[in-house]
């Protein structure tokens, strides 16, 4: 199941085009940006201004309630590309550069600096839903369970209907030996994506090990 965290750190969707630097491109963590750098020019929209949206709330809750409508596989995964895409602009180019630079630093397995540049993100916009999922993402890869599943409670906080975060919440609580809050948490992302193949597998074998197989 790691091997889904590690599509996570592949999957910087919106930011694909400018995910091109290759690891040699990365800052060093001399020249990472601190917080009071990091804010958006005059130029620029402010970090959280997408969430500022007026037709994002009802957008979202539209593309929510296809995804659980899906009736196929193939379907509901457009939707929740939309929804990815949804989820993860900041508004800002200063802030998805760093995002990117983090996803290109993540790649490369230097996993502090991926870190260090989502912390930096944070400080500014502590509502970038992405960039809570993908540190804690990382967090996962460096086998910190406790900070991944505190971000991860962060996204869900701030978005409930975040599957990817569930899941993810699941997949750590798995590790940790707790399946049954891995069940609760996989059961969650399949109410919210019915059709998401890895946890409907997931959700089979955790309810016949805690919960035994039905008579």
């Amino acid at each position: 199941m790691r091997a889904f965290f590690a599509v996570l750190i592949l999957a910087f969707s919106p930011l694909a085009a400018l995910a091109q630097t290759t690891p040699q491109e990365v800052v060093p963590h001399e020249t990472v940006p601190p917080a009071a750098k990091v804010e958006p020019g005059p130029e620029q929209k402010p970090a959280n201004s997408v969430a500022t949206e007026p037709d994002r709330d009802k957008r979202l809750d539209a593309l929510f309630a296809a995804l659980k409508a899906a009736p196929t596989q193939d379907a509901a995964k457009d939707i929740a590309d939309r929804i990815d895409i949804a989820l993860t602009p900041s508004g800002s180019d200063t802030v998805d550069l760093l995002m990117s630079r983090a996803a290109t630093a993540a790649q490369a397995k230097d996993y502090d600096l991926a870190v260090q540049l989502l912390d930096g993100i944070l400080t500014v916009d502590p509502d970038h839903l992405d960039a809570w999922n993908r540190r804690a993402t990382v967090f996962y890869l460096q086998e910190d369970y406790a900070d991944a599943l505190a971000d991860l409670r962060q996204v869900v906080t701030r978005e409930p209907r975040h599957y990817a975060a569930w899941m993810g919440i699941a997949l750590i609580a798995k590790d940790l030996g707790d399946e049954k809050r891995a069940l609760e948490a996989v059961r969650k992302a399949r109410d919210i994506y019915p059709q998401f193949e890895q946890a409907e597998e997931m959700e089979k074998t955790l309810s016949i090990s805690v919960e035994g197989r039905p008579i």
